[in-house]
């Protein structure tokens, strides 16, 4: 279903409106944020110099450290008494970052998600169980009131107290089910551990699932427990942009479709800040065009991914991003190879015997890194027989070393003993500097 007019424009039709809602915000930020008028300043800009998209080169970098130096307010271009929301990070790395919407910002953040959902499979006739946790976090509120707009009915069970979730799911008749993949995971594990058949003991139909990355590995593992008839897109956002609702895929999987009525994309080189042509990977930058409390200008968003620019079969013109493959601050320097978390999750659960669950675990000895694969080993082909289980942790080591072009020590966990997670997973346990 394509709620919007928009979705289907021609890129002509789309630069125009790109361009003449770009000049528009750069106007504003110029005049209200001394912060953007400083920067543009100094790289002698006004805003007549960007008339349209192809200009868009030319504007300075906005990055996550800008908004913790403006704490908590200096870069809104509206006065606090505009503001209808606020909502901020965990900040558990430093001050949070904090990002207000206006009653405009909320209407567009709303039809925004609600145009996500639709391509992702929601109707009005669904019933949504909500399992992001609900706060400062913008996950849950973002998809609440998206999928409100499309009529649907919502159970804001928020995250964590997994068996009554599994109550509400059997109870409520849920057929669509939100939250971070690794939850998404927990849940089913849990249902089975309770004697339930996730593929046949609930009526959930459709998985939104977002706030983390998902391999195609772990979508494959989400199908795996609830059913091949579960249908499973991944959405993308983040709370400086907006909160969920920049892009989603649609029933094709060709990747996911940004609103670029509202965000105008590009890739750069993640090292350099230049600009790479669509189908290269490097890392995502967003400029929000209709925001009026926080219209962020190129924000470095430090994830990876690639952008297409060719017509979907569902009928959308808007341009997709790959799946997130990775953040760049999130890369692994180890004895001078870089690594990424998802390159390690495709490994592990393209092997049989390995489960969904796993940590790295780094440490540093005589001024050398080291990295420690702890991987839970499913309960059906659990074994006791020590040449088995060395066979099976040097298959594991072999094939990680291969695609990572590294050793690794491996750690063949049993069955429910590693952590789990009920929002974001945090799979890295850093050692290094303790």
């Amino acid at each position: 279903m394509i709620l919007s007019k928009e979705e289907t424009f021609s890129l002509s039709e789309m630069e125009a409106l790109q361009s003449e809602r770009l000049h528009s915000s750069i106007k504003r930020v110029y005049e209200n944020v001394p912060s953007y008028r400083e920067k543009m300043n100094a790289a002698h800009l006004t805003p007549d110099d960007v008339k349209s998209v192809a200009d868009i080169s030319k504007l300075p970098f906005t990055t996550k450290d800008d908004l913790r130096v403006n704490y908590p307010y200096g870069l809104f271009a509206v006065d606090k008494s505009k503001l209808q929301r606020i909502h901020a990070s965990s900040g558990t790395t430093g001050k949070p970052t904090v990002v207000g919407y206006t009653k405009h910002d909320l209407e567009v953040w709303t039809e925004c998600v609600a145009r996500i959902a639709a391509m992702g499979g929601a109707t009005g006739d669904d019933i949504c169980q909500i399992a992001f946790g609900y706060g400062m976090f913008t996950g849950a509120l973002g998809l609440h009131y998206g999928l409100e707009r499309l009529g649907a009915a919502i159970v804001p069970s928020s995250s964590g107290n997994t068996e009554k979730q599994l109550m509400y799911l059997k109870d409520f008749g849920v057929t669509l089910l939100v939250a971070t993949p690794s939850y998404g995971l927990r849940i089913a594990e849990v249902a089975m551990q309770n004697g339930f058949n996730p593929k046949t003991d609930f009526t959930v139909r459709t998985g939104l699932f977002g706030s983390e990355p998902m391999t195609e590995a772990m979508r494959a593992e989400l199908k795996k427990m609830w059913g091949d008839n579960f249908r499973l897109t991944q959405n993308y956002g983040m709370s400086e942009l907006m909160g969920p609702g920049v892009s989603g895929e649609c029933e094709h999987f060709c990747g996911m479709h940004i609103n670029t009525d509202h965000f105008i994309p590009e890739i750069i080189d993640p090292n350099k800040g230049e600009p790479l042509p669509a189908g290269e990977h490097g890392e995502l930058v967003i400029t929000c065009i209709t925001k009026e409390a926080l219209p962020l200008i190129r924000y470095r968003t430090r994830d990876l991914t690639r952008l297409f620019t060719d017509k979907c079969a569902c009928g959308r013109t808007t341009v997709r991003m790959d799946c997130v493959t990775g953040r760049s601050d999130d890369m692994l320097k180890i004895r001078g190879v870089n690594v990424f978390p998802g390159q390690i999750e495709e490994v592990l659960l393209g092997i049989d015997e390995c489960g969904p669950h796993y940590e790295l675990v780094l440490t540093r000895r005589n001024h050398t890194d080291y990295m420690e694969v702890k991987v839970e080993l499913l309960p059906e082909l659990l074994t006791d027989v020590f040449p088995d289980l060395e066979h099976l942790g040097l298959k594991v080591r072999t094939k990680l070393k291969t695609v990572l072009g590294i050793d690794t020590k491996v750690t063949l966990a049993s069955p429910n003993t590693l952590q789990r997670f009920e929002g974001k997973a945090k799979r890295v346990t850093d050692l290094r500097n303790v």
